[in-house]
C-alpha cells in the first residue's frame, strides 16, 4: 500500500528541491579574497574549497605535475593569462555538487569539465563538459547545444539564463551516480543521465563518438578549459555527496 503526502508536506518538498543555492556574496571593497571563504552553512553542508584566492595550490596541469604558469590568481579569482592549457584538480571526485562563479571575456570561451581521467590526449575526450561562453559574442552561441550552460555537443541549454561578458556567472554542477545537472545563475538548464540509452545516442552522433574514453568513467578530476580567451574563476568549492 502507499502512502501520499499531505498537501502541505508535498509542497515544502517542492520547494526544497527547486530553491537556489546560497551563493557566496560578492567581495567586501578592497578585499577581492572573501568571496573565496565558505559560508558558515556551506561548511555545515560539508563543503570545501578548492581555490583560496592566493594560492594555486590543489590544482595542476593535464598531464603535469605542476602548475601552468598561463594560470594565476589575480584579485582572488583564478585567471587564464595566457596559453596555459587545461588545468585540473589534484583531486578526484565521484558524487558531487559543485559550485564556482565564472566570467569571461567578450567573445570568450572555456568550459567546467568532470570526470576526467588522462587516458585521451585532452581532458575533453574524457570529460562531459558544462560549456562556459559569451554566447552573443562567439559562434558556439548560435546553438542552444553549444551554448553556455550546455552539455557541450549532447544537451541544450535554454537561451536568456547566461549573463553578458565580464559579468560573473553561479554555477552548480551535481553529480550523483548517473544524474547529472548543470544549474546557471540559480536556474537549472540542464539534466541528464548518463550511460543511458538517450545518452550513448547522443554520443554516437556527436564527436565525441571517436573518443571510447568519453563519459566512461564513474570518478575523475575536475578541469578548466583554456579555450585561448581570457576566463576567471572564482569561489570555487565542492563536497562530496552519497
Amino acid at each position: 500500500m502507499s502512502h501520499r503526502p499531505s498537501a502541505l508536506a508535498l509542497a515544502a518538498l517542492i520547494a526544497a528541491s527547486t530553491a537556489p543555492a546560497q551563493q557566496p556574496a560578492a567581495p567586501a571593497a578592497g578585499d577581492a579574497t572573501a568571496v573565496n571563504v565558505l559560508s558558515a552553512q556551506e561548511s555545515a553542508e560539508g563543503f570545501r574549497p578548492l581555490f583560496d584566492g592566493t594560492s594555486r595550490a590543489g590544482w595542476r596541469g593535464y598531464r603535469s605535475a605542476t602548475m601552468s604558469e598561463g594560470w594565476q590568481a589575480v584579485n582572488g579569482e583564478l585567471t587564464r593569462v595566457g596559453p596555459g592549457g587545461d588545468i585540473l584538480t589534484v583531486d578526484e571526485f565521484e558524487n558531487f555538487e559543485l559550485r564556482l562563479q565564472w566570467k569571461v571575456a567578450p567573445g570568450g570561451n572555456s568550459g567546467v569539465m568532470y570526470h576526467v581521467t588522462e587516458q585521451g590526449d585532452a581532458t575533453y575526450t574524457s570529460g562531459p563538459e558544462m560549456q562556459v561562453l559569451d554566447d552573443s559574442g562567439h559562434a558556439d552561441g548560435h546553438s542552444r547545444l553549444t551554448a553556455a550552460g550546455s552539455d557541450y555537443g549532447l544537451y541544450p541549454s535554454p537561451d536568456g539564463v547566461v549573463k553578458r561578458a565580464g559579468q560573473w556567472n553561479d554555477v552548480r554542477i551535481v553529480v550523483r551516480g548517473p544524474h547529472v545537472e548543470h544549474w546557471l545563475n540559480g536556474v537549472q538548464v540542464v539534466a541528464y543521465e548518463l550511460w543511458s540509452a538517450d545518452w550513448r545516442r547522443r554520443v554516437q552522433a556527436s564527436k565525441f563518438a571517436q573518443w571510447p574514453e568519453y563519459g566512461a568513467a564513474h570518478r575523475g578530476h575536475i578541469a578548466l578549459q583554456d579555450h585561448g580567451d581570457r576566463v576567471a574563476y572564482r569561489a570555487i568549492r565542492v563536497r562530496a555527496l552519497p
